[in-house]
């Protein structure tokens, strides 16, 4: 295939930031709304509320987050409801709700209530050492139980091993860059995008013949980083630091069942779409099919059998408790409200835009296709902007898996990579900061994570970019 470079990632840049306004046909809005940028402020108002508010006052967020969630929400349902009539208003957040709030929340509930009843036993002390093997050993699952899995199964023996550490919060940085992101890019159950476009025809083995390389490189160096850093804040330690651990406690796991019922949990999610005999369903006119009730009620199912089955004892040794998921839920609901103008907007008038700019005199531009996804991904879900991408460059799997295959590999690269990027990029990101917090570890704020993640990704993107595209 002929590849064309261009000089385009600053107009790139422009074209993301520039839209037009649009008519949202292919969104969760009514299709004769006119959307202008003015649309965007309330996604971009929440996000700097999680930024800021906690840097502010962490008591105020803790109390008050749900408030806030609620206030940003309605900055988009009521002015939608007074210009577009109420009926329109409603249709929108529903959809929202039901076609990618509902099966998020409910893959995360399960996948946090069944890791939460698996326990890694044992006196787990954080030296680098330890932190290396478990960093590692999540990134290679990621793959294969899914980023959020991954995420959920290795991020309580990581925070007990370092809560005693006065400087941890690096090792929590590189886990949320690792094992929440950048592990899961090797198959279609690692990350949503990839099971997208997997469901879209794309081989299940494209990814781990196609990345493997690219992500093998960048854990590689990502793994380095950490063990050199956390060497340097282990050996700057004082005396003490970590305490001991007067408790002994023999290496084991604890929970084994709900290994069982994390295997049921990504059977459920791979072959959920592919179910057969889908009855079409439709709620105040938004219309789903019954294999998404299936999911979400087998899901459910799940999570009820786990808090069953599993000893009330070994999630007490877990610290388990809601609070982690309730913020999550909470936060993230009104990241899809408020998201949907937007990705009206990208659907909309916008795919024109990105389209003529990715494609340059016809042909794809890797390098803006890999850009270009990731920093959208960096901050919307990075599935539906995969999806949105795929389709901008054809749409045929066949084609894009075959002869065009350094364009998939741009896209799908992009869209789990970039997810690292911010608190926001893919869902296990916030619930493990939630976590840690609730563990005892200060996490930096989203703009303190930005710059980790920035200074620890952007140079080897760039590297990346150079040498595949």
């Amino acid at each position: 295939m002929i590849r064309r470079r261009t000089a385009g990632l600053p107009a790139l840049l422009i074209g993301l930031l520039a839209v037009s306004p649009c008519r949202a046909a292919a969104a969760p809005v009514a299709a004769d709304s006119s959307l202008g940028l003015v649309w965007v402020l309330p996604f971009v108002g929440l996000l700097l509320t999680i930024a800021v508010t906690p840097l502010l006052s962490a008591a105020f967020w803790h109390h008050h987050h749900g408030k806030l969630a609620c206030l940003w929400s309605a900055a988009v349902i009521l002015p939608y409801g007074a210009l577009a009539g109420p009926s329109a208003a409603i249709h929108m957040v529903l959809a929202a709700l039901i076609h990618e709030y509902l099966p998020f929340i409910a893959l995360l509930g399960a996948l946090f209530t069944v890791a939460g009843g698996i326990r890694l036993t044992g006196v787990l002390r954080g030296t680098p050492e330890v932190n290396l093997l478990l960093t590692l050993a999540g990134t290679l699952s990621a793959s294969v139980i899914g980023t959020t899995g991954a995420a959920m199964l290795f991020v309580r023996p990581l925070i007990r091993a370092n809560r005693r550490r006065r400087h941890s919060q690096h090792v929590l940085v590189f886990f949320i860059v690792l094992v929440a992101n950048v592990g899961g890019a090797l198959s279609p159950l690692g990350d949503p995008p990839l099971l997208l476009g997997f469901l879209h025809g794309v081989p299940f083995f494209w990814p781990m013949r196609n990345l493997w390389a690219p992500t093998a490189a960048l854990c590689a160096f990502l793994l380095a980083v950490l063990y050199l850093l956390d060497g340097h804040f282990h050996r700057r330690a004082p005396q003490g630091d970590p305490s001991p651990i007067a408790e002994v406690e023999k290496l084991g796991l604890d929970g084994k069942v709900n290994l069982l019922l994390l295997a049921a949990v990504l059977g459920i999610v791979l072959i959920g779409n592919s179910l057969p005999l889908a009855v079409p369903l439709s709620l105040l006119g938004v219309a789903f099919d019954s294999r998404l009730i299936l999911q979400v009620a087998l899901l459910l199912a799940v999570a009820l059998l786990s808090l069953w089955l599993t000893a009330p004892a070994v999630r007490r040794a877990n610290e388990f408790a809601w609070s982690a998921m309730s913020e999550v839920a909470i936060v993230f609901a009104a990241i899809f409200v408020t998201i949907a103008p937007v990705l009206a907007i990208l659907h909309g008038g916008g795919a024109a835009v990105l389209s003529q700019l990715l494609n340059p005199g016809g042909l794809p531009d890797e390098r803006l296709y890999f850009w270009g996804t990731g920093l959208l991904s960096g901050f919307l879900d990075n599935a539906p902007t995969y999806l949105m991408f795929f389709h901008l460059a054809g749409g045929d799997a066949s084609v894009l898996a075959g002869p065009q295959s350094p364009t998939l590999v741009a896209i799908a690269a992009g869209a789990v990579y970039f997810g690292a990027l911010t608190y926001v990029g893919n869902a296990p990101n916030f619930m493990v900061k939630s976590l840690a917090e609730a563990g005892g570890i200060k996490m930096p704020g989203f703009f303190g994570f930005m710059l980790w993640s920035s200074v620890l990704l952007l140079p080897p993107f760039l590297v990346m970019s150079w040498l595949l595209f």
